[in-house]
């Protein structure tokens, strides 16, 4: 085999691997460039402000007492 012509075969195929890899790269930009308009969705639990874990704290005690009370009165009514 004539290894000048290997050596010359091989120095194409880089060019075109070369050129398929900024190919590659540029449709990549490209596509990061179109997403960074898209917020990303974001998963788990949603946050309250201080506000909104007031309101459902105070709601929440409500909801509580009106419990102790029925459970009271079911123990009264039982005894």
């Amino acid at each position: 085999m004539n290894i000048n012509k290997a050596i010359r075969e091989l120095h194409e195929e880089k060019k075109r691997l070369d050129h398929v890899i900024a190919s590659l790269e540029e449709m990549q930009r490209n596509a990061a460039a179109l997403n960074v308009g898209i917020p990303e969705k974001k998963r788990g639990r949603k946050s309250m402000d201080e506000q909104a874990r007031q309101e459902v704290s105070e709601r929440m005690k409500k909801y509580w007492d009106g419990r102790r009370k029925q459970d009271h009165a079911v123990q009264q009514g039982k005894s």
